[in-house]
């Protein structure tokens, strides 16, 4: 079967052409993205490999089911740039990842705080100009204070759990509360309001759905902490 995978990177390329079963494919690596416009590259292939930032909508799908496509695969957990009725219609499968390691995108938004609190990327760059000044480099110690987690899925309660390693006062806001795991890892669960004025540190963890979207705005960044510190990994559809 012939699949034609877009957005390609060079890391997608070396995995997929490695990955088991992969001689039973004719992968076809597009470094641009997918959508009404670049469909018609498409010719030949039976199926689709796809990122977050394609745009697979009716359009592109009407074209992709008169070229003989019948499965979209995303490489990611997110749907939401995908025509799901549309796909329905024309008898085109679409599947995804149903999850990422909740572990890597935890680390990940622990690596982002302390990066942003003690200025790494800065002084990586003054570093590679031989400039060692520390003026305007310094951070404080995330002991002692206040993480506010918004969104307390697997991601969440693994990063509610690595900052309190941290010796810090984690808060937590879920419209749905795990109330036995805050209380097994010394984590409170607050209103959002309370959370946003508290938190010296705010990590977002919630999925992008029409509740969530622009949680954060005009009128609740204004309640927030002078010089607190937001942390984006926000899923795009599901965590």
């Amino acid at each position: 079967m012939n699949a034609a995978l877009y957005d390609a990177k060079p890391y997608d390329r070396y995995y997929f052409e490695r990955s088991p079963g992969q001689d039973k494919i004719g992968w076809r690596f597009h470094e641009f993205r997918l959508d009404a416009q670049t469909a018609s590259t498409v010719q030949g292939a039976r199926a689709v490999c796809v990122f977050v930032n394609d745009r697979i909508d009716e359009s592109c799908l009407k074209l992709l089911g008169e070229l003989g496509v019948k499965l979209v695969a995303l490489r990611c957990a997110g749907y939401n740039n995908v025509d799901l009725a549309a796909a329905k219609s024309l008898d085109i499968a679409v599947v995804r990842v149903p999850a990422y390691s909740p572990h890597a995108v935890a680390e990940h938004a622990v690596g982002l705080l302390l990066t942003l609190n003690r200025k790494i990327h800065r002084a990586y760059n003054r570093g590679r100009e031989h400039n060692f000044s520390l003026s305007g480099l310094v951070g404080f110690d995330v002991y002692g204070k206040s993480i506010g987690i918004v969104g307390t899925g697997k991601i969440g309660r693994i990063a509610a759990q690595v900052f309190r390693g941290f010796g810090t006062r984690v808060l937590a806001y879920d419209p749905f509360p795990s109330v036995d795991w805050a209380t097994a890892h010394g984590v409170e669960y607050v209103d959002f309001a309370t959370l946003l004025s508290v938190s010296d540190f705010v990590s977002l963890h919630v999925p992008l759905l029409p509740e969530t979207f622009h949680l954060l705005n005009e009128r609740t960044i204004a309640q927030m902490k002078p010089g607190a510190i937001l942390i984006n990994t926000q899923s795009r559809q599901t965590d």
